[in-house]
């Protein structure tokens, strides 16, 4: 019986092969957590009695959702996550260091074929390298600390393809969106999605994580994008579905007649073609995130704002998905057009994806964000609006005072 990625990934960690709905009992290839989760998956670990992680070279402490600290008690946080790495001799990504999706993939520390476990719901973007990431909550992250294993249920899995050629100006977060637009945020829960097709070979890395990472916003477990014209700075032997391989459900995509997508408020499915609601008024636009913070997404922005200024009465934000993207933009010169043309650059990190500093938005204020999510408060502000979409609309947007088609600029 033929196997879809999912199934070959974890029958190769069971040593037996299995097939959707199992239960099984796996050893991973790594974990970790971030400030929201790491410092209660701490507190855990030592109420189950755990002494020292079971492989200190395999687990991951990242400061990036609050980094660097807004308060005292965040702060506190930061300190515990400190001496606990030090404790267990274990790898700690300091503030200003990146994102932790960005950073597990950039570092090399995911590879394909791995089984990668988050305290983040958005792990799954290891997908866009062939590998099983997935998202699980603070206690069981330390059941994985104590024993270097998980329990899976394997799920069944929902193919994407994606046919055609896709268009100039159109990335990843447009075709993602679409999906999402398409299913739901539900319409995926506990399965895999794998992403197939012409149009996928074509994708750049960036773009493949910026597909993979929202795949947890149709309710997802995991997923896939296929590995064809993946091109990583390592070699690696890429993990393809058998031909007879079984899906739940297949969904078939013409990559060609994709337009720019807006995710409307408050939901992330709440999808809509940007020509739907160009015009609106917006005062803040955002990119950055582990969605669309990679350099290519600032290039893009760059290329709609070179020699131009924001609209006055909106405000830019920047957050390079991390310190090497920072780097890169700088000896590129793409941060000086930013700045020049009106942009606040913030470390790098999650900044206000999730509300917690660096650009809450005030009330009744219309956001247009490059992040994953929109819902009620995700910023920060529950009497926000927040709308999503690819780092060229924002751009665009930004430089219009208003949601706008970036396709003109390009």
């Amino acid at each position: 019986m033929g196997q879809t990625i999912v199934e070959k990934i974890i029958s190769a960690h069971a040593a037996k092969n299995v097939h959707q709905g199992e239960i099984v009992i796996v050893a991973v290839d790594g974990a970790m957590a971030s400030d929201t989760t790491a410092p209660l998956a701490i507190t855990s670990f030592r109420a189950m009695g755990g002494k020292a992680v079971w492989d200190p070279d395999k687990c991951f402490l990242v400061i990036d959702h609050a980094a660097p600290a807004p308060n005292e008690r965040i702060s506190n946080l930061h300190v515990l996550m400190r001496e606990f790495a030090a404790e267990q001799h274990c790898k700690l990504f300091e503030a200003g260091e990146g994102i932790c999706h960005q950073l597990m993939i950039e570092k090399n520390i995911v590879r394909p074929g791995h089984i990668f476990i988050g305290a983040d719901s958005h792990s799954c973007a290891y997908g866009a390298i062939d590998a099983l990431g997935a998202g699980v909550g603070s206690t069981d992250l330390a059941a994985v600390w104590l024993t270097g294993k998980i329990w899976l249920k394997v799920p069944r899995t929902i193919k994407i393809e994606l046919i055609g050629k896709i268009p100039m100006g159109i990335q990843g977060k447009d075709l993602i969106l679409d999906v999402i637009g398409k299913t739901g945020i539900a319409g995926a829960t506990y399965q895999a999605m794998e992403f197939c097709g012409p149009a996928v070979s074509a994708l750049s890395l960036s773009g493949r994580i910026s597909m993979a990472n929202m795949m947890i916003e149709a309710g997802a477990k995991t997923g896939f994008v296929h590995p064809t014209g993946l091109k990583l700075p390592y070699t690696f032997t890429a993990e393809l579905p058998d031909v007879e391989a079984k899906y739940h459900r297949t969904i078939t995509i013409d990559a060609a007649a994709i337009q720019p997508m807006v995710s409307q408020p408050h939901s992330p499915d709440k999808v809509v073609a940007v020509d739907q609601v160009a015009g609106k008024k917006i005062h803040y636009a955002f990119i950055g995130t582990c969605v669309n913070g990679r350099l290519e997404d600032l290039q893009m922005a760059a290329r709609i704002l070179r020699d131009v200024k924001i609209h006055p009465h909106t405000r830019l934000i920047v957050g390079p998905a991390s310190r090497q993207v920072f780097l890169d933009a700088v000896k590129d010169r793409t941060v000086e057009i930013l700045l020049k043309a009106g942009a606040t650059f913030i470390p790098p990190g999650c900044g206000p994806c999730v509300g917690t500093h660096s650009g809450v938005p005030g009330n009744d204020e219309v956001v247009i964000s490059t992040a994953n999510r929109n819902f009620k408060g995700r910023m920060g502000n529950p009497h926000a609006k927040i709308y999503l979409a690819s780092p060229a609309t924002v751009a665009a947007s930004a430089r219009e005072g208003k949601i706008a088609n970036p396709l003109k600029y390009l």
